[in-house]
């Protein structure tokens, strides 16, 4: 019988460097099963378990990107808060300057009619 109440995994880091890129890494994953956060502020299953995973590669060697490549292979690209800023990202970004732009133009040339 389950009384609700999870216990706090303890991780073990060699040196503060693995701990703050731990830390720093579960911050930038979004919770796959929450509406908004990182797996950092969720307690949820899934949470656990990818905070238990990203701690086991950080301990194996892997870097940064190995890990969110780890993730993105598993989760999706949305569960990086910190998207690449690349291929449709450009338009995602760039577009409402754009579109602001475009407006401008076109208000300013009708201005001067």
């Amino acid at each position: 019988m389950s009384n609700g109440l999870h216990a706090e995994a303890i991780y073990m880091f060699d040196d503060d460097s693995e701990e703050k890129r731990f830390y720093s890494l579960i911050s930038e994953i979004r919770c796959p099963k929450c509406t908004s956060g990182s797996i950092a502020s969720s307690d949820v299953p899934v949470s656990r378990d990818l905070k238990q995973r990203v701690y086991e590669l950080i301990k194996s060697g892997s870097s940064n990107e190995e890990i969110k490549d780890y993730v993105k292979q598993r989760f999706g690209e949305s569960s990086d808060y910190k998207p690449a800023f690349d291929g449709f990202n450009y338009i995602l970004w760039l577009g409402p300057f754009i579109f602001l732009a475009l407006l401008m133009t076109i208000f300013y040339s009708k201005r001067r009619l």
